[in-house]
């Protein structure tokens, strides 16, 4: 587990992260030779994404499953492949890093990457807790090297043009975000669940590396292969998708982490064993009376995914018709649009969004070649706030409570999954 000796040594490292060694120079049309870590689905969706853009190779893969190796070796016979990504980063013909591994590593990966010199994409959700999102945060402040985080639709026109219509005043005083994310399967089949292959066992896992800082514990492959409904490895719904929105309403209204987090829920869409809610209603308080809404169910995919921005002026809506937003598909998008309040705008002039956007890793290799940290969409603040606002919600959940963000910093590091800690503050334990 985490503790607070540990979480104070990473941020000492983090601090000298300033004298490693940097990417090598790259001209506006050089290569860029790229490297993955975690190559399950969403790394490898990653990982098509990236050499869609031009003048990228992949050069090396790491995980801790045999079978997911063999399948990238088949792929790209020419990369080089490891067991344990701390080898892979020694590796001096690799450029940048798409961290693709379960929640609970990705600080791990982060602070390595950094530190080795590498560039670097790390999926979303930034970090598993405050003290990790703090923890990349800094050290990517005080690096030379270009982070992008996974939300690519930081990287869409709409969301350039809501921040305008904002800036303008469009909305005149804006007191409520209502957001949703709504998913179905077949009854069931419960969301995420995938099936265990037979060579998924100690002979072909690296599980000590998979538990890294968690408790020591026996093989588990349903943990395995889907960590994604345990809270030890994951924020269940709020990490994997509410993130995704909560960043880009931060965004388009420049707000910092929530002040504080309410949460009602629970498993009602399938009883298959998972930990994490699959039905969830987050309340978020910000300050300067702002309220945010975000609901979700794994049991009706109806209304999509979606927001809408009430202001005594006008309605700005953002929404899909599918989840597509968040996998980066542009599938059946609604579009997005401002609509005047006759009470306050009588125009009756309704605009509509036109900004084109680009895709999110042409963003990170066009920052990556020019060496422009600050020209990424998704921002390691974007990834902090978000990381914090996921926590706080997760948090409310699982302690049944209005929880601060004083109270969220407090907290231990591991009281998501370690029920001694789930009330006890982290400068206690």
């Amino acid at each position: 587990m985490i503790t607070r000796r540990t979480f104070l040594g990473t941020m000492g490292a983090a601090t000298a992260l300033a004298a490693m060694p940097t990417a090598r120079a790259l001209g506006a049309n050089d290569r860029i030779r790229i490297a993955l870590v975690g190559c399950g689905d969403r790394g490898m969706q990653d990982l098509r994404d990236a050499l869609k853009e031009s003048n990228i190779e992949i050069v090396a893969a790491a995980d801790a499953y045999t079978r997911r190796l063999e399948m990238m070796k088949e792929k790209y016979p020419n990369i080089k492949t490891y067991d344990d990504p701390l080898k892979l980063l020694e590796n001096k013909d690799v450029d940048a890093v798409i961290n693709a591994t379960p929640l609970h590593l990705h600080a791990k990966y982060f602070l390595a990457t950094l530190q080795a010199g590498k560039d670097l994409y790390s999926e979303k959700t930034m970090a598993y807790n405050i003290a990790d999102a703090t923890a990349c945060r800094d050290a990517a402040k005080a690096s030379k090297q270009v982070v992008q985080i996974g939300m690519q639709h930081e990287s869409e026109g709409e969301l350039r043009d809501v921040q305008d219509w904002v800036k303008s005043g469009k909305l005149g005083k804006l007191t409520m975000v209502e957001a949703w994310m709504s998913r179905n399967t077949p009854r069931g089949k419960g969301q995420w669940v995938r099936p265990i292959p037979e060579d998924c066992n100690p002979d072909h896992v690296r599980w000590d590396l998979f538990l890294a800082n968690r408790p020591k514990s026996a093989f588990d492959a349903n943990k395995f292969i889907n960590w994604r409904l345990f809270w030890e490895f994951s924020g269940g719904n709020i990490t994997e998708n509410m993130v995704h929105q909560i960043a880009w309403i931060a965004t388009a209204l420049d707000l910092d982490v929530p002040a504080a987090a309410y949460c009602a829920g629970g498993v009602f869409s399938e009883k298959d064993g998972r930990q994490v809610p699959d039905t969830i209603a987050v309340t978020l308080e910000y300050p300067n009376d702002l309220t945010v809404l975000w609901q979700s169910t794994f049991s009706n995919a109806r209304y999509g995914l979606g927001e809408h921005y009430l202001g005594s002026n006008g309605t700005i809506e953002h929404v899909s018709g599918s989840t597509g937003m968040v996998t980066g598909s542009q599938n059946s998008r609604g579009g997005t649009k401002f609509m005047p309040e006759k009470a306050n705008d009588p125009s009756g002039v309704v605009i509509e969004s036109t900004t084109k956007g680009v895709t999110h890793m042409g963003n990170w290799f066009d920052a990556i070649r020019s060496r422009s940290k600050d020209k990424v969409n998704a921002t390691v603040e974007v990834g902090y706030r978000s990381s914090v606002a996921s926590f706080m919600s997760n948090l409310a959940y699982r302690r049944k409570a209005r929880v601060t963000f004083e109270d969220a910093k407090a907290a231990a590091p591991d009281a998501l999954y370690n029920e001694a800690d789930l009330h006890t503050s982290h400068h206690k334990a």
